[in-house]
């Protein structure tokens, strides 16, 4: 991570932007590394299936509640409100499955690469926070899949980039997503294996930072998940650009434990709320309907 100056604060606020949350919002408070319980955030109207209800792990149906670790700072999919509490649209596909479910859902906010660690320990019971579904990470969780998501980069308003083409760029990145751990070293290793300077990547810990980083002319260009650097040049207009088009379009998935009772059902859950209209109208209140799928699938990285 390459730490920000401070300076640099007051910038960073203005890209969590301004999106209508009169439909969306969670009431649960979350701040950093804490955790809060919605007290029923329902604001789509969801009401409970009894038979699906039914089907929760034991362990679940005792505490009442989805334990679920998030990094907010990926919006508009996760991030927070002024309140610092949990917001997004992939926030209100979690509690419209909890209001599904008849549970509260708990979030606890935490660094990115740290999430899958704790559902694998069993710290969370749910990881929601854009994870792109890969035969790597499929070795450590089970993903149901939930959205169809590229990859895409933005430059400097009025600088030229070419993802295919960044030797010896410097480019900023959320440690431990795709772009960091798979898109971006790839394209360093073509860099280097055809004799050129190697792309110089700079890593943070929340994808606010990097956006930050490339609005402040710290970095040639950053990347990050398609719906996310819409976003940020939505609200960064003035400042960042697309460079080039969305590539390697892949499959989002919730994190689940691997081999747990728990994955089926939240396939269950979403698959009824995709079926009763619910889905749909969360990403269109979003503005992200683009990415949608029409069924719930598990591990579709290592069917493809």
């Amino acid at each position: 991570m390459l730490a920000l100056p401070v300076a640099a604060v007051a910038a960073v606020l203005l890209l969590t932007g301004c999106v209508n949350n009169e439909a969306a919002e969670n009431p649960g408070a979350s701040g950093d590394g804490g955790s809060g319980t919605s007290a029923g955030a329902n604001p789509y109207g969801v009401t409970k299936d009894d038979a699906l209800a039914a089907t929760l792990p034991d362990a679940v149906k005792t505490a009442g509640v989805l334990k679920i670790g998030t990094d907010p700072t990926y919006a508009p999919n996760e991030y927070k409100d002024d309140a610092g509490n949990p917001i997004g649209w992939d926030i209100d596909l979690a509690d419209a499955m909890a209001a599904k479910l008849g549970v509260k859902t708990q979030y606890t906010t935490a660094k990115f690469d740290n999430i899958i660690p704790s559902i694998v320990g069993g710290k969370y019971d749910l990881g929601v926070s854009s994870f792109t579904d890969t035969v790597e990470r499929e070795k450590q969780v089970d993903f149901v899949n939930y959205y169809s998501a590229g990859v895409l980069w933005a430059s400097a308003k009025g600088k030229d980039v070419d993802p295919n083409n960044a030797c010896g760029l410097k480019v900023a990145v959320e440690a431990g997503t795709y772009e960091d751990t798979e898109e971006v070293p790839a394209k360093s290793k073509a860099c280097t294996d055809a004799g050129k300077a190697a792309i110089q990547v700079l890593k943070f810990d929340g994808q606010d930072q990097a956006t930050n980083a490339l609005v402040l002319g710290q970095v040639d260009a950053m990347s990050a998940d398609s719906p996310i650097t819409e976003y940020a040049i939505h609200q960064q207009a003035d400042k960042i650009q697309a460079a080039g088009e969305t590539f390697d379009v892949a499959p989002y998935g919730f994190a689940t434990k691997k081999g747990g009772e728990l994955t089926d059902v939240i396939k269950n859950t979403l698959q009824a709320l995709i079926d009763d209209g619910t889905y749909l109208k969360i990403l269109q209140k979003w503005g992200v309907e683009d990415g949608a799928v029409t069924a719930a699938d598990v591990n579709a990285a290592s069917k493809q």
